[in-house]
């Protein structure tokens, strides 16, 4: 069978118990976006952990106290669980997995009907020529039975407690694997719509629209269990389901806080690519950027209303997973403020933003609010949680600032992931005009964030930050000097190549190779590595290693910044393994045990980056010592 075969049903792209035919009117007192025809587009994300936590704090504290001076758009990953196995995405993945395992139940079908349908959620499938939205219902296996989704008590029922044909007192052990998964599913967003909405028509119609993606989801795995197959498109749709699951709640609780939302599904918005495309191979830009073209076109035909919006963009020519990931609602958010021409990205966390070392480990580290992409994409390869290098090329390629902000502290200023890297220093003039803060937000500590002293430090040509890549091991592989150098490197490549080792720091010299990677292949798979590259000559593991690495755009032309690293390190009684610099000149790498990690990452923040310890009854941090 071929592995592009899958089910023969697509996700559902919207439904609602209204039988309207025209999108609901919005009612007078709810709070809609800026009508100003001048008003920029400010583009939200919101992570999971963030919808799963904080989605009142976002309705009441982050959205409605932008969207009087701006035109908001709010892109949402799949919520996080009241525990990280109940995670949205790892439940889907486990339900997956759990489809292609034991025995096909005997007389199921995924053959159904199709039911259009329109409500809260109506607005987000796709459209037709007189702007109402074409929806399909989930068809509905023979051997589960007919519900009625008419009433909210009825999602306190288990959806996937079959009824066989017989009446055993056993009737339970028929469901499927799947099912148990998809229960917990429905269970943990009817629970949390529940908490978080007053309304019970909101509520009522959220939870019916819960029920009835999860009754798709079921249909879907079992014609994926029918057939025993899963392709990388039904793969696709199975997790972008947890994206659907999240939109429609926090459109849900934005309304039920007062805020005229509009759910948006895009799996239908990829258009046509002319260009040639090779599945394998990673999509050209061009295909982003006609993507961001029609992503944009889309938005523009929500009016006023605030849009809430899939970071699940619908089938890519080889698998959204394969061409980009887990990170795909990143990629997607980028994309839209491009497409719309948005002031600003703002990527929500929990965190305050970056800062020039771990806070967790480094007491003294500060919150850095200019940093610019060259950087924050060096801080993110080696260790700290920034933003994608690629997801982050599409925003600041069209000159569009990234600020990451606490959704706990809304009224931080965050880091400005600043578009311009022919400006050497970031004024406060420069960094005032396309940040979109509202005027609740506008205090004096946030106008002057980026502070006389930080430019001070900047002039200084010191270094940014400092980050840890931890679980990291290293190979070191001398030649035997039977082969040319050439083919000593050239054999040692074409092994990582066959193994899919991706090299996180690599040192050379002619008959001698150096390299770091992540401490996370199979022992045996780790085994048979060491083996082919024994081939070209003695091998040495080392486990248990950190790479830390000092990262500042001011580093390029500054001079002892390496000697005072690697001093510093030295008085510290640190052993470095090995030593990495790349060619951008704004990283130096190096390789430590790992129990020296934080004792490394203290001495260097203060030496470095001239940040001293605070001092408690009159002595430094333990680390020094």
């Amino acid at each position: 069978m071929s592995s592009e075969s899958s089910p023969p049903s697509t996700p559902p792209s919207s439904r609602s118990s209204s039988l309207s035919t025209s999108p609901p009117k919005t009612p007078p007192n709810l709070h809609q976006n800026s009508a100003d025809p001048d008003a920029k587009w400010l583009v939200q994300k919101f992570g999971g952990t963030s919808v799963g936590k904080f989605a009142l704090k976002i309705a009441a504290d982050v959205v409605a106290n932008y969207i009087d001076d701006n035109k908001v758009a709010i892109v949402c990953s799949a919520r996080s669980g009241s525990t990280k196995a109940l995670g949205t995405t790892n439940l889907l993945l486990r339900a997956a997995s759990e489809a292609l395992r034991g025995k096909k139940p005997a007389g199921s079908s995924a053959s159904g009907s199709a039911t259009p349908s329109r409500g809260l959620f109506g607005a987000g499938g796709s459209r037709n020529g007189n702007g109402s939205d074409h929806s399909q219902s989930p068809p509905t296996s023979p051997s589960q039975p007919n519900r009625s989704r008419s009433s909210s008590g009825a999602a306190s029922k288990s959806l996937f407690a079959l009824t066989p044909l017989n009446n055993d007192s056993d009737a339970e052990d028929t469901r499927p694997e799947f099912a148990i998964t998809i229960d917990l599913i429905r269970e943990e967003h009817v629970e949390a719509a529940r908490s978080s909405i007053r309304d019970p028509d909101i509520l009522k119609e959220l939870e019916e629209e819960i029920e009835h993606d999860c009754e798709w989801l079921y249909n879907f795995l079992l014609a994926a269990k029918i057939i025993d197959e899963i392709s990388p498109r039904s793969r696709d749709n199975i997790i972008g389901m947890g994206e659907k699951l999240a939109c429609k709640f926090m459109t849900a609780v934005l309304r039920d806080q007062g805020v005229d939302a509009e759910y948006v599904s895009l799996e239908d918005i990829v258009p046509a690519y002319e260009g040639e495309i090779n599945p394998e191979k990673a999509l050209p830009q061009d295909f982003y950027d006609t993507l961001a073209v029609a992503l944009g076109e889309r938005l523009k035909d929500c009016g006023n209303r605030v849009p809430v919006v899939t970071g699940f963009f619908g089938p890519v020519p080889g698998s959204l997973l394969r061409q980009v990931g887990r990170g795909y609602t990143d990629l997607c958010s980028a994309l839209l403020a491009v497409g719309l021409g948005a002031s600003e990205l703002q990527i929500w966390k929990e965190v305050d933003g970056i800062f020039t070392a771990d806070p967790r480990k480094v007491p003294t580290a500060r919150l850095i609010s200019v940093i610019t992409p060259d950087e924050a994409a060096e801080l993110t390869y080696y260790g700290s949680e920034v933003v994608h290098p690629f997801t982050m090329e599409q925003a600041i390629r069209r000159k569009i600032p990234i600020r990451i902000k606490n959704v706990e502290n809304p009224r931080g200023g965050g880091t400005v992931i600043y578009p311009d890297p022919e400006t050497e220093l970031c004024t406060e003039v420069s960094l005032s005009n396309p940040i979109p803060e509202p005027a609740s937000f506008k205090t004096l500590e946030s106008l002057s964030s980026y502070s006389l002293e930080e430019a001070h430090h900047q002039h200084k040509r010191l270094p940014t930050a400092v980050t840890i890549k931890e679980n990291v091991v290293v190979l070191n592989v001398h030649s035997n000097r039977k082969s040319v150098s050439h083919g000593f490197l050239a054999g040692i490549f074409g092994t990582l190549d066959r193994f899919g080792v991706v090299v996180d720091l690599i040192s050379t010299s002619e008959v001698h190779v150096s390299m770091a990677i992540g401490d996370n292949l199979p022992r045996k798979v780790l085994d048979r590595l060491v083996k082919d590259l024994k081939n070209n000559g003695s091998v040495s593991v080392h486990h248990d290693m950190t790479i830390l690495s000092l990262v500042g755009k001011q580093m390029r032309n500054s001079v002892g910044i390496a000697g005072l690293m690697f001093t510093t390190l030295a008085k510290g009684n640190v052993n470095i393994e090995m030593i990495s610099q790349g060619a951008s000149e704004i990283n130096i790498s190096c390789v430590i045990e790992a129990r020296d990690a934080i004792k490394a990452l203290n001495l260097i923040h203060q030496s470095c980056l001239q940040i001293k310890p605070e001092t408690t009854r009159g002595r430094v941090g333990p680390w020094l010592f």
